[in-house]
Formats: structure tokens, C-alpha cells, sequence
């Protein structure tokens, strides 16, 4: 029966391992679609916008956006001096917006 029980643990475990999608959709610059130049920063730290945790954010045609398809983390340590949730910096993105959100496909930071 023992043996039986942890059968069924170690299965379980495993499959909600397994359910979590870890695939990250992998942004690439299309020639064809129009590139914009926002400020990107963290949007609830800098830009003051309405939101649970730090989330990045752009500043595109004067209105603020949360951004979806990638995050703070993805372009180094929010946190530190001079990371999104301390500076606003300059990217070239590609994207639409839906729903009041940015959805991004390229996102490329502009180097000082």
C-alpha cells in the first residue's frame, strides 16, 4: 500500500511539473512592421501606474502601457541602479496594442 501511495505522489508531482509551460515566445524584429522609439521603464515604480509588482511599461504616442510578451527580467536586474525600476531608459519595439496593452514582438534596448 506504501509503496502504491508514493507511486501516486511521485506521478502527480511529476505531471504538474510537466504542466507548466516554460516556452517563451522568442521576440524577432520583421522588416515589414513599423519600429517605434518608446521610453520603456518599470511601469508602477516610474511611471506610477496602477499595478501588482514591478511590470514593465512603455511610453507610446504620450499614453502609458503595461507591455505583455516580455518582462523586467529579461533585460537585466530591475533593481539596480540603473535597472527599469530606477531609470527610464530608450527601446526600439514592434507591436500592437490589445486590450489597453502593449503586445510587444520586438523589444530592443537602446544603448546610451
Amino acid at each position: 500500500m506504501k509503496k502504491c501511495l508514493m507511486l501516486l505522489v511521485m506521478m502527480v508531482s511529476l505531471s504538474l511539473t510537466y504542466a507548466q509551460d516554460t516556452t517563451k515566445k522568442k521576440l524577432v524584429f520583421n522588416p515589414k512592421n513599423p519600429i517605434y522609439e518608446v521610453e520603456a521603464t518599470c511601469g508602477t515604480c516610474m511611471f506610477k501606474m496602477e499595478g501588482k509588482g514591478c511590470l514593465l511599461a512603455i511610453k507610446f504616442k504620450g499614453k502609458n502601457y503595461f507591455v505583455d510578451g516580455t518582462d523586467l527580467d529579461d533585460h537585466g536586474d530591475a533593481h539596480d541602479t540603473e535597472g527599469f525600476c530606477n531609470a527610464i531608459k530608450k527601446a526600439k519595439v514592434q507591436g500592437t496594442i490589445v486590450k489597453d496593452r502593449f503586445e510587444v514582438t520586438y523589444f530592443e534596448l537602446i544603448k546610451k
